[in-house]
């Protein structure tokens, strides 16, 4: 190269940093102040529920009601990947507690506390929505600005008073399909809650078991209807794991039991023309995603723990279903 064109090329290279410099300076900047915001709203909400806890074991000294201690003792020992279910029962048990009988200072305390704990939690998911959005961006996830720090979550509760009833929680149970195809990617459907349009997640093929039906059909039924793909029962392996989940959608609350089967196809077409008129409203896309993408995504994806046990589908089945979150 000559000498004037490794000045052209340094000038260039010199420009997009003087272009680029700043933008990812600032960017990077802006995720560490969304993290330290998503920390500290996390803090804020982990202190309303326990005081929440604090509350409800004053309030059952009162009533005589163990079964509340019990539960507020849960929820504060749960781990965090338990601890969206030990809350949604303890919200529960509070939904349905006649309140007539306590003191009014007490009952007021109890009610401001619930408060709280619903101000919190919305103010932590905002913060995760607004931390994921920026760190889902390209740009982002090329440059990797978000470095080592971890992909926050959403909190699921059940409000008190709000749409959605704690002490209404539907029955469900799922059957569900990790179904892999030829380079042992797993397909996955990227939707959302019509009552929380802009907070994305990424989730496995199935739904509900109807009435009557065992797991294995409804399995082989959800992928028919949502893949076009046909299997038969004795293609799918498993239940290989099983998943307790507390989760809202479309206004109601769900307690969910899902039943995760392994299924294979040789090719990667997706026919979704038989989708139902919730899943044409609230499915964007799908995709094929490999264990490492997986593992690397900011995205989120439901089961948490997919990319952790994708690589177990692929080995022959012990007969053993695990719990999985």
């Amino acid at each position: 190269m000559t000498s004037s064109g490794v000045a052209t090329t340094f000038l260039v290279l010199l420009g997009l940093a003087v272009l680029v410099g700043p933008w990812t300076l600032g960017t990077a900047n802006r995720l560490d102040r969304l993290h330290v915001r998503t920390d500290a709203a996390w803090a804020a909400l982990d202190a309303a529920l326990a005081r929440r806890a604090v509350v409800t074991r004053a309030v059952a000294a009162v009533c005589g009601r163990a079964e509340l201690t019990a539960a507020a003792d849960r929820a504060e020992r749960a781990s965090r990947a338990d601890r969206e279910a030990a809350e949604n029962r303890l919200s529960a048990l509070l939904e349905g507690l006649d309140r007539s009988v306590l003191a009014p200072a007490l009952a007021a305390e109890l009610s401001d506390a619930e408060q709280r704990v619903v101000l919190a939690r919305r103010v932590h998911n905002d913060a995760v929505r607004d931390t994921l959005a920026l760190r889902q961006r390209r740009s982002v996830r090329w440059l990797r600005l978000a470095g080592t720090a971890p992909t926050p979550s959403y909190f699921e509760i059940a409000e008190p008073g709000a749409e959605v009833e704690a002490s209404a929680l539907t029955q469900r149970v799922s059957a569900r399909v990790v179904l892999l195809d030829a380079a042992n990617r797993v397909l996955l459907f990227e939707g959302f809650d019509p009552t929380r349009p802009d907070e994305l997640f990424w989730f496995t093929v199935g739904g509900g078991v109807e009435p009557g039906e065992d797991l294995r059909a409804a399995a082989v039924r959800e992928v028919f209807e949502e893949t076009g793909v046909e299997l038969s029962a004795d293609d799918l392996v498993g239940p290989l794991w099983r998943r307790h989940a507390v989760f809202a959608f479309d206004g109601l609350s769900y307690a969910a039991v899902e039943w995760f089967f392994v299924g294979r196809v040789d090719g990667g077409e997706v026919d979704t023309s038989r989708f139902n008129d919730i899943e044409r409203q609230t499915i964007r896309r799908h995709r094929w995603w490999s264990a490492e993408e997986l593992a690397t995504t900011d995205a989120t994806v439901y089961p948490v723990q997919l990319a952790e046990v994708l690589p177990s589908a692929l080995d022959d089945w012990d007969g053993a279903t695990r719990s999985l979150r």
